[in-house]
């Protein structure tokens, strides 16, 4: 039995040998397993702070987005009664330059009437003053 407990040996020998090789590859495996979980940790870390920034920075901006449209919807408020006024007027307006265009287009006939039944020269004194220096104003001009 000697040769055969010696034949054991070896082999178990041999194989532990044979598994030293791949004993080495798995401790080097695992330092850089604890090293990426270290990373890791760090990582998870810095992306919690990186969260809650971002969440103050969300509120920060809804609240800052509450208060434009709040002053938003004021100035819609106060614009609203002027909005009404301009309308109004604009109504207003048109249905006076609708006025004046038809007393203008009855006049122009009584207008051309009236020039051929006047004279052609008016004596000077029968003009106003308003009406000489009105006058003497436009041949100024020309």
């Amino acid at each position: 039995m000697g040769w055969v407990q010696t034949g054991l040996d070896l082999l178990v020998v041999a194989l532990l040998g044979a598994t030293l090789p791949f004993a080495i590859r798995l401790e080097r495996a695992l330092r850089l397993a604890r090293q990426d979980r270290a990373a890791l940790e760090g990582s998870a870390t810095d992306l919690g702070e990186a969260t809650r920034l971002a969440e103050a920075a969300t509120t920060r901006l809804r609240a800052t987005a509450e208060g434009a449209g709040r002053q938003v919807a004021e100035k819609l408020a106060a614009a609203e009664p002027l909005r009404d006024d301009l309308r109004y007027l604009v109504e207003r307006a048109e249905a006076l330059a609708d006025r004046l265009d038809l007393l203008v287009r009855s006049a122009r006939p009584l207008a051309s009437e009236t020039a051929r039944a006047a004279p052609a020269a008016e004596p000077a004194q029968a003009r106003s003053q308003a009406e000489r220096d009105l006058l003497r104003a436009l041949k100024a001009v020309r």
